[in-house]
């Protein structure tokens, strides 16, 4: 932990901020009260100090701890253009202790406040942390990655990437990396499919300007459910430090590719018409405001991927996010393949067991083959769960702790953000020229009735 933090939030009137930010830090603060840091807003539009004092009093809630209310109390806003050279430069200036720049900000006014500043301008020991997309194709990660390290070294920027809390992260590796029962079997040889998907009730959310650019394939797919996937397929690291688990990371993203090289047949993609989802009446996507129709945005996008290692070649992995589902749902599961024999004399079916990890609740189920009932030999399926360690913090106080402790191991590396462009490039083109239709299905249903159902 490291006194003397000044945290900048840019963009701190906006949704993120007042939303997530501001609420983790109280969290964060609630949970490490010893916690020595000074706050400071700032945005483009002018807003008083104390509206700022209030907006921060108000995302901390009512129970905010002694040394939240602290910082509440010390908070000070400051008007400033990310994007214009001497904003930064100003505000650089009254800065004391060590710098940690949070760009809640549009990734492409990220981009040009990094691009404005020159290595002379930063304090030692400067952080920054951004938020995703990194970048909108592979070689505009390459640029903004060039102009990130031309400021500060590798293990001091930080991609930040939610899904990569430390508790969902920690629970996957210590179930398989604990436990004998599980690692031995953790390859091709044995798991026949893996499925991590992120469904939703929630339709756009005013969110129009950055979504309808973005689609659920770079929003959800590109920007993390691919670095879960990395988690998931990593070699066993050394340790959990950052070098070793990045590095294991990474090599996965290296090695993976669209299934059977063909985006055309591996991909799927839809967008929701009218209909009630999560209790809520929504309009269809392209009658909602900021909608540009001709976009062809998806709502709803699949692919499989395949990770062509010796651990997972001929395994695939399908990843899926939708809004406006009927059923949220975020997990990991693991298909097990059925054994090679069942003796004569069972009754029944024998398919392969089933290992579930649900993100947020954290819990965990395995689907075995038993045998129950009246009948000894008759076989039957039951399911044994087990409630996992959620940790003391939300996943983006967790963030944020990684972040002011300048802890990196569950940030996005540099060459992992490019990487992911590049897995999803191929679909992307072939959804581009229209060779994968874009689908329908009606907000608060499964999705496309003519897609095959996943485990």
């Amino acid at each position: 932990m490291t006194d003397d933090t000044t945290l900048v939030i840019f963009g701190a009137t906006g949704d993120l901020t007042s939303r997530l930010l501001l609420p983790a830090l109280a969290q964060l603060l609630q949970h490490e009260p010893e916690r020595s840091m000074h706050l400071i807003g700032t945005a483009r539009s002018e807003v008083s100090e104390a509206s700022w004092r209030a907006q921060v009093r108000k995302a901390f809630g009512d129970d905010r701890s002694d040394a939240a209310s602290a910082v509440a109390r010390s908070t000070v806003f400051r008007r400033a253009d990310p994007t214009k050279a001497a904003d930064l430069k100003r505000l650089l200036g009254e800065i004391e202790g060590r710098p940690v720049l949070y760009f809640a900000v549009p990734p492409q006014a990220a981009q040009q406040a990094c691009e404005q500043l020159v290595p002379g301008d930063l304090p030692e020991g400067t952080v920054l942390a951004l938020e995703k997309p990194f970048g909108s194709d592979e070689a505009g990660a390459h640029r903004l990655n060039e102009a990130l390290r031309r400021l500060v070294p590798e293990n001091r920027i930080f991609r930040v990437d939610h899904f990569l809390g430390r508790s969902t992260v920690l629970n996957v590796l210590g179930i398989r990396f604990a436990n004998r029962l599980f690692e031995p079997v953790w390859s091709a040889e044995h798991v026949e499919s893996v499925v991590i998907r992120f469904d939703e009730s929630l339709g756009l959310e005013d969110r129009a300007g950055y979504y309808d650019r973005a689609g659920a394939l770079v929003d959800m797919i590109q920007s993390h459910l691919l670095q879960v996937m990395a988690v998931v397929a990593m070699e066993p690291p050394a340790s959990l430090d950052e070098a070793d688990l990045r590095a294991a990371t990474t090599a996965v993203l290296r090695a993976t590719a669209i299934w059977d090289d063909n985006a055309v047949r591996s991909s799927r993609r839809a967008r929701y018409t009218a209909g009630e989802a999560g209790g809520v009446q929504l309009p269809a996507y392209t009658a909602e405001p900021g909608v540009e129709p001709e976009r062809q945005t998806e709502t709803l996008a699949e692919t499989t991927f395949e990770v062509r290692t010796a651990r997972w070649a001929g395994v695939p992995f399908t990843l899926r996010s939708g809004k406006a589902i009927a059923s949220p749902n975020a997990e990991i599961v693991l298909t097990f393949r059925p054994v090679r024999h069942l003796p004569a004399g069972f009754s029944g079916d024998a398919p392969g067991s089933v290992l579930r990890f649900s993100l947020g609740p954290d819990e965990m189920s395995l689907t075995l083959n038993v045998n129950g009932g009246e009948d000894p030999f008759a076989l039957q399926r039951e399911t044994i769960q087990a409630t996992l360690g959620e940790g003391a913090l939300r996943a983006y106080a967790e963030v944020l702790s990684g972040i002011l402790d300048g802890d990196a191991a569950l940030a996005v590396r540099g060459d992992a953000a490019e990487l992911c462009w590049r897995i999803v490039q191929p679909v992307r083109d072939a959804w581009r020229r229209g060779d994968v239709p874009l689908e329908e299905y009606a907000a608060g249903s499964e999705g496309p009735g003519t897609w095959p159902a996943l485990p």
